[in-house]
């Protein structure tokens, strides 16, 4: 039986409208051809500690001059920085002060304090800002020719994820682990129902281990094996075995789209969170063709993922369809966040079929869908 949650409040009148005013929408395209150097001052005024000054003055303010005082920067630089600011509306003018006061405002609160802005904006700036500006080229190659900032020996982010600066692989992990982490708490009441709890499951793309722990302690008779590049399963090797579950969780190295790479065979589940969306329709297909094939006729496979066209809100979408270009550019070239459809067409020509289907988990981001033979 199919049970299909669908909450959705996309629909595509939304992207069919052009209801802005002439003169909104030339603003709009001011803050597009300026964007890099608006998005260096908040960069800027992060770092400098300019912004946790405004918000610590209060509602009162503090002037130019005592923020130069207190974080060191010159009275010229907090200007050019705090006129953007106002541009921005990230700080606005206290009205009822007697000289001019700067207090932090909505969108400066949200830039300071929000974590998921603050895993966004610091994902862009270490890993995407630099090779942004091969994005067209990589769009002609179908290559993440914006990676080659990081080095030239890599084809895909992934295999450079071990050998990344700490402060880029810091950034990378935590955007990775912010996204995929808030809908396990939903997911695992869903994959270990009552009365069909799995013994053994494979974990595709495990990365480090998170979901394999987070099963071993929800579940006390779970073994799962993790099928990742080398570098990932050697960093889950010993997270697992920190964590007190190296004889619950073993691992497979190899490139899932290798000939070479086997898929365990007739697991009782087999899990992808946030994976699927590293590779290309095609190959999203021949990779579940190769599980098709070792599942058995009862295997569940679970895909986690976050699909642009079943957020509930605009701004979920609108980071989904950025996170796409961060994928042409310094991922892999081909592969982007995916529609429902789309991924579900792609999955079912390996001749899967869909048999439930749960969005809006994970503070309402994710959809878990549930494939059988």
């Amino acid at each position: 039986m199919i049970f299909i949650m669908d909450s959705s409040a996309f629909s595509a009148e939304k992207y069919s409208q052009d209801k802005i005013r002439a003169v909104d929408a030339r603003f709009e395209a001011q803050k597009i051809a300026f964007s890099p150097l608006t998005f260096q001052a908040v960069r800027a005024l992060l770092e400098l500690g300019i912004l946790k000054a405004i918000e610590d003055s209060g509602e009162n303010g503090i002037s130019a001059k005592s923020l130069s005082q207190q974080t060191g920067v010159s009275e010229y630089g907090i200007s050019v920085l705090c006129e953007m600011a106002l541009g921005m509306n990230i700080i606005k003018i206290n009205p009822s002060s007697a000289q001019e006061q700067f207090t932090l405002a909505k969108t400066g609160h949200f830039l300071l304090n929000d974590t998921l802005t603050k895993v966004n904006f610091n994902f862009c700036n270490d890993i995407c800002y630099k090779g942004a500006f091969s994005l067209k080229e990589s769009v002609i190659s179908g290559k993440p020719e914006g990676l080659g900032t990081f080095g030239s020996q890599w084809t895909t982010i992934y295999e450079a994820l071990s050998s990344l600066p700490p402060r880029e692989q810091k950034s990378w992990f935590e955007f990775d682990h912010f996204y995929s982490d808030i809908a396990f708490p939903e997911a695992l009441p869903i994959v270990f129902q009552k009365g069909s709890e799995p013994k053994t499951l494979v974990d595709i793309g495990g990365n480090t281990a998170k979901w394999a722990i987070a099963c071993c302690r929800y579940n006390p008779d779970v073994h799962v094996t993790i099928v990742d590049l080398p570098g990932q399963t050697a960093v889950a090797e010993q997270n697992a075995r920190e964590a007190g579950f190296s004889h619950r969780i073993s691992t497979a190295s190899g490139n899932v789209l290798a000939q070479e790479t086997e898929i365990p065979r007739e697991a009782d589940a087999v899990w992808m969170s946030q994976f699927l969306d590293c590779f290309s329709l095609p190959q999203i297909t021949k990779i579940l063709r190769k599980i098709y094939e070792a599942a058995g006729k009862q295997t569940k496979v679970y895909v986690l993922e976050p699909l642009w066209d079943r957020q509930q809100f605009e701004g979920s979408a609108y980071s989904l369809m950025a996170t796409s270009l961060y994928f042409t550019c310094m991922a892999n070239g081909n592969s982007k966040m995916y529609r429902f459809q789309e991924l579900k067409d792609a999955i079912e020509q390996s001749g899967f079929r869909l048999n439930d289907a749960r969005h809006n988990l994970g503070s309402n981001a994710y959809s878990l869908l549930e494939f059988k033979k």
